[in-house]
């Protein structure tokens, strides 16, 4: 009776279970319908019930034990259809392809929105000013300024690869065809200035030759030279103020200004603010200092303190100037622009961080203060203006508090403040997409809270940045890393690829850093967990993201997986495989706190 009892409920459960398996439907997570993309390829991820067959276009598709799929096919420019079949069920997704590249002019035309520079631009004399247009090879260029002619020149034109490429291991430049770019630069002239005002030398006339036909088409920026003797000063208003290489934020990222730095104006493009000093800052996070003189400082003295935590270092100036910060092994070195020393005496008592302090004059505006450090691992940096003096804060390495639970195995982080940022959240911002639909937002919000709990019972003291599914923009999350100055900052996500990206092929866990400081954090940790749970390696990036960026801290971004990989994601989804990786993210951290104290 009991084994008939047995068979009985045997079947009901396959009965259930084949109706489960019948009622799941062919789906895909991505891409939406009516996707647009620059991208010459696109992954369709997505799952249907595992038994049975699915074809898109016709043609049979691998899939996982699971039945989740993620064929790469190639896109043509304009519209493409693929239609997915499973049973008696279709999906039909339409996606875009647009061109990034330049319409190639037909007959005597400048290709459409070529002329460069788009926007005003204003230099000092004797700079250089570049033109560029994109015209029919084969033509003569030129540009009329100001009663001169200036011609350009067809250059060989290769399209660098976007950044995202180093994600695909991809980062060749790649051979322009078609069109041709000219290009030619020209200085303004040096006695075309007198010593009170600006001159404006009006919208360049572009001219185009071809066949002994001419065409001429005005620009879109004006061109002004300004005057030397009577140069703007910026006073930086934000807080701080975001320094680039060039002028636009396609360029990197300087180290950031302290509020209230100044330095003199030297150049405008567009929006952009180019100072003295090297660096371009948006005309927005800056205000113009009416009669002001340029900036100048000289520097006497410099000492040391100890607060709560951290050494500050002070530096009196007469005037907020623009400073560089570079990190190096054992070494922190702070330059100071358009400042000349008279420094005869520094006071540095010992210190928990700094072994000792050097400086140089290294050119006649730049003093270099050089920092050597007791610790190869660097815990943090603070810089801000108080008045005219510059506090540089230097933090201290973790420790147990003289109130705090004796260190034992069990409580081997006890003292230590660690932030754990969940990744993404609410209905705004899910992160990547699993091919059930399931979002990254939700399960880095689970691994997220088992991370904690493994944290907590270590002794740590943990700080989240959200226990729930919230919508939560970076900048409040990196404003709590900056307010609660933690031991480390750890951003928990689960990756994906942009269109063009190989969404079978690619799997595995990815550290990513940006200041040196968290260099060793971001690589421990990476490989721990490779060697631990034995996953494959993504790779360990340097990457300019908002959630590293933060140099309070050691703060890195972990991408424990690739949600669009069909068979990751089965282990991304796994609550044991969750348990698993948390445990393995603490120890890891327990670990790298032991190797670097």
């Amino acid at each position: 009776m009991r084994k008939f009892l047995g068979l009985v409920v045997f079947g009901m459960i396959m009965a259930i279970a084949s109706v489960a398996v019948a009622a799941q439907p062919l789906s895909v997570a991505y891409p939406p319908a009516n996707h647009k993309t620059i991208a010459d390829r696109i992954f369709l991820i997505g799952t249907a019930p595992p038994t049975g067959q699915v074809s898109v276009n016709g043609s049979q598709i691998a899939r996982t034990a699971a039945g989740h799929f993620a064929p790469t096919f190639p896109l043509q420019l304009g519209e493409n259809v693929f239609t997915l079949r499973y049973d008696n069920q279709q999906v039909q997704i339409k996606v875009t392809r647009e061109s990034n590249q330049p319409e190639v002019p037909a007959g005597l035309a400048f290709a459409k929105n070529s002329l460069t520079p788009k926007v005003d631009v204003a230099s000092l004399p004797g700079e250089y000013i570049c033109f560029g247009a994109i015209a029919p090879a084969n033509t003569q260029v030129a540009v009329k300024l100001a009663d001169v002619t200036i011609p350009l020149k067809a250059r060989s034109q290769v399209e660098l690869p976007d950044n995202k490429s180093v994600l695909l291991g991809e980062n060749s430049p790649i051979a322009k065809t078609g069109i041709e770019q000219y290009q030619g630069c020209a200085k303004t002239p040096e006695n075309s200035v007198s010593s009170q005002k600006k001159v404006d030398l009006g919208v360049p006339l572009f001219e185009l030759t071809m066949n002994d036909k001419t065409i001429s088409q005005p620009g879109t920026g004006k061109i002004s030279i300004l005057s030397p003797t009577d140069l703007e000063i910026a006073e930086v208003t934000a807080d701080p103020g975001v320094a680039r290489t060039g002028a636009s934020t396609d360029f990197s990222r300087m180290t950031p200004l302290p509020k209230g730095t100044r330095a003199t104006v030297i150049g405008r493009e567009g929006e952009w603010i180019r100072l003295d000093y090297g660096a371009w800052i948006k005309a927005s996070e800056v205000r113009i200092v009416k009669d002001a003189v340029p900036v100048r400082s000289i520097i006497r003295s410099a000492r040391s303190r100890q607060v709560s935590g951290w050494t500050e270092v002070l530096f009196p100036l007469e005037i907020p100037v623009p400073v560089t910060v570079q990190e190096g092994e054992r070494t922190f070195t702070l330059t100071l622009y358009n400042t000349t020393a008279q420094t005869d005496i520094i006071r540095l008592d010992d210190d928990p961080v700094i072994s000792r302090l050097a400086w140089q004059q290294i050119s006649p505006l730049q003093v270099q203060y050089t920092f050597n450090l007791k610790s190869a691992q660097q815990w943090g940096y603070k810089l801000r203006y108080d008045g005219t003096t510059l506090v540089l804060s230097l933090k201290h390495p973790p420790g147990n508090p003289s109130s705090a639970v004796p260190n034992t195995p069990e409580k081997s982080l006890s003292g230590i403040k660690i932030l754990i940022d969940a990744g993404h959240g609410g209905p705004e911002d899910s992160g990547g997409v699993g091919p059930t639909g399931y979002r990254e937002k939700t399960v880095a919000l689970i691994v997220s809270k088992l991370v904690r709990e493994e944290l907590v019972n270590r002794g740590a003291n943990v700080v989240m940045t959200r226990v729930e599914d919230v919508d939560l923009d970076l900048p409040p999350r990196v404003e709590m890393i900056q307010k609660e100055e933690p031991a480390i900052a750890i951003s928990i996500h689960y990756n994906a690829l942009p269109d063009n990206g190989d969404a079978i092929n690619t799997k595995g866990v990815g550290a990513f850093w940006f200041h040196p400081q968290a260099h060793s954090l971001g690589m421990f940790l990476h490989n721990y967990l490779v060697a631990k749970l034995n996953r494959p390696s993504y790779g360990v990036f340097w990457n300019n993201l908002a959630m590293t960026r933060p140099a309070v801290t050691p703060s890195v971004l972990m991408e424990l997986g690739f949600m669009i990989n069909p068979e990751e994601f089965e282990w991304i989804v796994n609550p044991t495989e969750q348990k698993k990786l948390a445990s393995a993210i603490a120890q890891g951290i327990t670990e790298w706190f032991a190797s670097v104290k």
